[in-house]
């Protein structure tokens, strides 16, 4: 097998490269620094090592020469080892040092560039590194090494006669002396200059100002590490091109208690909005078995959740053509959208995001034949309203929702709004917090029965989403907690 040196890019977890990615979620063994998240530990295989070779400032888990020792132990005995790199693993990523070794130990590499801070993170914060008629040039200097040692493998001189744009990384803990050494050697005090903390990140914070005051005012502005340092007239675009700190939900924490399988579009959405997103599921589905069933039985089929329309196709043996003749009916565009995944178009779809608004679309369905599809501990509000209206239904359970604990409920508890879509999800965070203060949690719903849950159990009810789907949901958020102003 492999070893693969693998650039995890700048932070953000969506900026690993596509191979980079499909390595991941083939490894076998993933040795990772600590800047990488645990949204890319996530897509590891179960069943995966997980070797921690953290490096702080104070404290290393592991030395360099252990992780060497680790890379080339590990790739000889065959397995798929994915060396998981913040950045890329050339830049100041001591990645050539681990190939020498994987090489010198006769053990195959392969080497997966990352996306370098030195260009996101100044690209997050609206400085382009580069600029027609302002920058044709770049150089990118580890912040590491102290300026006026004896022996020094950084030319100060040079850099404060480089006419292009200069780019510190893990300098801003000597962000003075880089700044004192370049204006001593001729830099212009008045240069513009950036740094950018946790670039790409929704924690991200930019602070500007020439360099001679750029330390002093990132002192006061509560700046550290991980940060990356701009100096040069491409700092001064940033007024005019700054993108994702004005975006609604920076700085905000949302917490997101639907099921992993299901939060995907919602996490994603937040996070394109900017938010820092904690996932701390509280459900998890199951799938029920039972027998295969036929569309020709039924004249009407209600599907109640986004969850159910690939159960219900399996059950009708894989062929959507089997609901040729028969109404479809969804509750909520979410549902709608899942069924139309699986090749099926709902000829109604209620706009409330409960069953009562069903039941109220419906219209006469006196002596229908009526298959209700959903989770087993739904509510009987829909197939008990049906057959008060004289419709014969049938139940059919294809899942059923389990109790999850959230890992982190410090997290949760910590977050600006915690985003409740379903009244199990309301439930089952409460059992979790069984001895913490439920007052604490801010809490979104998405409709009225999730509402109703979220006052039963002593969480403070900041808005319901008017519209009662992910839409609306994310709108209402929006609208109670976005920035209207840009940062």
């Amino acid at each position: 097998m492999t070893v693969y040196l693998v650039g995890a890019g700048p932070g953000d977890p969506g900026l690993i490269t596509v191979r980079g990615l499909e390595l991941v979620r083939r490894a076998e063994v993933l040795v990772f620094d600590r800047l990488i998240g645990d949204e890319l530990l996530d897509e590891a295989p179960a069943g995966c090592v997980l070797i921690d070779a953290s490096k702080r400032p104070d404290h290393h888990t592991m030395t360099q020469d252990e992780i060497d020792a680790c890379l080339v132990e590990h790739g000889t005995a065959g397995r798929l080892v994915v060396r998981l790199k913040g950045g890329d693993p050339f830049v100041f990523g001591r990645g050539g040092e681990e190939a020498l070794a994987l090489s010198g130990a006769g053990v195959p590499f392969e080497v997966v560039p990352g996306i370098t801070s030195a260009i996101a993170a100044p690209a997050y914060a609206g400085i382009p590194v580069t600029h027609r008629n302002v920058s044709a040039q770049l150089a990118i200097v580890t912040g590491h090494e102290r300026p006026g040692k004896e022996t020094s493998e950084i030319d100060w001189d040079v850099l404060a006669r480089f006419r292009g744009t200069l780019v510190f990384l893990m300098g801003v803990g000597r962000l003075g002396e880089i700044a004192g050494a370049l204006i001593e050697q001729g830099k212009d005090p008045a240069t513009p200059a950036a740094v950018v903390q946790s670039g790409t990140l929704p924690a991200q914070h930019t602070v500007t100002g020439p360099l001679s005051q750029i330390a002093a005012i990132a002192h006061e502005a509560g700046i550290r590490a991980p940060a990356v340092t701009v100096v040069g007239d491409v700092a001064g675009l940033r007024d005019g091109i700054a993108w994702a700190e004005t975006r609604p939900l920076h700085g905000r924490t949302i917490a997101v208690t639907r099921a992993r399988a299901q939060s995907s579009v919602l996490v994603a959405r937040l996070r394109e909005l900017g938010a820092r997103v904690v996932e701390a599921p509280t459900i998890r589905t199951e799938t029920i078995e039972g027998p295969q069933l036929r569309g020709a039985d039924y004249d009407l089929v209600c599907v109640t959740s986004p969850n159910a329309p690939r159960l219900l196709l399996d059950r009708l043996g894989g062929d959507a053509r089997s609901l040729a003749g028969v109404r479809v009916a969804a509750i909520g565009p979410g549902t709608s959208a899942a069924l139309r995944a699986c090749g099926i178009v709902a000829d109604l779809v209620s706009d409330r995001f409960v069953g009562e608004g069903l039941v109220d679309s419906l219209g006469d369905v006196t002596d229908t034949r009526v298959l209700v599809a959903r989770a087993e501990e739904a509510r009987d509000v829909l197939p008990d309203g049906l057959r008060a209206a004289g419709a014969t239904v049938s139940v059919v359970p294809l899942y059923r929702t389990l109790r999850e604990a959230p890992r982190d409920i410090a997290a949760v508890l910590a977050a600006d709004v915690v985003a409740f879509s379903a009244a199990s999800t309301v439930r089952n965070l409460a059992a979790a917090l069984a001895g913490s203060d439920a007052g604490a949690v801010r809490a979104v719903s998405i409709g009225p029965v999730t509402s109703e849950a979220i006052r039963a159990h002593g969480f403070e009810l900041v808005a319901e989403a008017a519209q009662h789907d992910l839409d609306g949901l994310v709108e209402t958020i929006v609208e109670r907690f976005g920035n209207r102003q840009p940062t």
